[in-house]
């Protein structure tokens, strides 16, 4: 019997995280649950645990490089890596047209406090990960429509800025992966009732993390450097 598919999904405790890590669960991944709060993340592993998935915890502060190698170091126990979601992210910007809320207002602070965990933060699990992955996995990096060019305007420019550097991330991986078996998306979930959504959104969880895990599964001919909603490729 082979061993199950290995999952890494960051940012797992509630919302998208926790609900792609139960539906690859579901699948037979064994998912590493990720988190910075170590309670939460402890008991959102437990509670897919004890519904008899292979699920287990792991912290991770996706902004701090010892964190990040500890990670990678245990992985690396488990002999390879072969999904990893960077789902991990936060917005700090004011909403659009409150106070604070217009690009000639943004703080330098709140930018750069974006970047660091929507952008960079993908950028270093992926350098630090996908060596691990042995020429073949899933990469998924949990973007949003926010951070499409064509349809840029204005407001929340941390968020929007750190969306659009991600996809770039996600393009210049692809392209130097290109003669591997390692595929690589930007996925828009959609606006999903989360913490970070709101009770207004029009998706459930479960709709919004379907695309997630559409492109976490994707088979031997499936597309790579592509920015995706609910399995459809849309513009950058």
């Amino acid at each position: 019997m082979s061993e199950p598919s290995i999952a890494v999904v960051t940012g797992a405790y509630r919302g998208l995280g926790l609900e792609t890590s139960r539906r690859l669960a579901d699948l037979g991944y064994r998912v590493i649950l990720t988190a910075r709060q170590e309670a939460q993340g402890q008991a959102a592993a437990q509670s897919l645990a004890n519904q008899g998935h292979a699920v287990s915890f792991h912290a991770l502060d996706v902004t701090d490089e010892s964190s990040i190698q500890a990670l990678a170091e245990f992985i690396r126990g488990l002999g390879r890596l072969d999904v990893l979601v960077n789902n991990a992210g936060l917005f700090l910007d004011p909403g659009p047209g409150t106070p604070g809320g217009s690009i000639f207002e943004a703080e330098a602070e709140t930018v750069r406090r974006s970047i660091e965990t929507n952008t960079l933060a993908p950028l270093r699990l992926c350098q630090v990960l996908i060596p691990l992955m042995q020429g073949r996995g899933r990469v998924v990096n949990v973007s949003s429509g926010m951070g499409q060019l064509q349809e840029m305007n204005g407001g929340c420019p941390g968020y929007r800025l750190s969306k659009v550097a991600l996809n770039a991330v996600t393009r210049i991986f692809a392209d130097e992966l290109r003669d591997t078996g390692v595929k690589i998306n930007s996925v828009c979930p959609g606006w999903a009732r989360t913490a970070m959504g709101g009770a207004d959104a029009p998706l459930s969880v479960e709709e919004g993390a379907a695309g997630i895990v559409w492109a976490a599964t994707l088979p031997e001919d499936g597309p790579s450097g592509g920015f995706f909603r609910h399995g459809q490729p849309i513009p950058w």
